[in-house]
């Protein structure tokens, strides 16, 4: 372990703080949790990161934003196996093929109806549960031939998609017709240093 400090700015209810909480918690690194209020932010991490979003890590002198980068950066930088971010050319394209994907339809679709409910926003839910359910169909297929996401264990694209897909019931959407979905769940839970995500109050769809 690195003798620099690591402090995680984040929220619980957060599934992209989530993803860094998991690796953090994986790779046994030791971190300091600084909750945020989303309605006040305070100045050090709109410093770190002007967009003002969560979660920020800061290790020593450096401060990473975004979930996706900062699990690159745990991955590289504490990982000297490189499992969670594998180097064969194949491997990387998969994992990043999956960040891309996490950051694109799964936003879209099981969190932004998750964030509607939970916050009570405005808007219809719909059209989030229609991403949702062509993108739980494409990734049932795909577990049906393979037992992670992007390679044959479990990398940084596994920790990238499981608080939004656990929590999607949240979001109104059931996991029921998704077998190999929730099969994967369950292997990512027994990971080695898994650490469950918070559950809000919402009424969830039946699992």
């Amino acid at each position: 372990m690195d003798p620099r400090s690591l402090r995680l700015y984040r929220h619980p209810l957060s599934g992209h703080c989530h993803r860094v909480e998991l690796i953090l918690s994986i790779l046994d690194l030791a971190y300091q949790k600084i909750d945020v209020d989303f309605a006040a932010k305070p100045p050090e991490l709109l410093a770190a990161n002007r967009f003002g979003q969560l979660p920020v890590l800061i290790d020593g002198a450096d401060a990473i934003a975004d979930s996706a980068a900062i699990l690159v950066y745990l991955a590289s930088r504490y990982d000297s196996s490189r499992r969670w971010l594998p180097t064969e050319p194949r491997q990387a394209a998969e994992v990043t093929r999956w960040l891309s994907a996490a950051s694109g339809p799964l936003a879209y679709g099981p969190s932004a109806a998750r964030v509607t409910r939970l916050f009570q926003r405005p808007g219809s839910l719909e059209p989030m549960h229609a991403i949702a359910a062509r993108l739980f169909g494409v990734v049932e297929e795909e577990l049906a031939t393979r037992r992670w996401l992007a390679a044959d264990h479990a990398t940084i694209a596994d920790l990238a998609w499981y608080a939004y897909t656990a929590r999607a019931p949240e979001g109104g959407i059931s996991l029921a017709p998704y077998p190999n979905l929730r099969a994967w769940l369950a292997r990512v839970e027994a990971l080695p240093g898994f650490i469950p995500m918070v559950t809000s109050d919402v009424p969830s769809a039946t699992t």
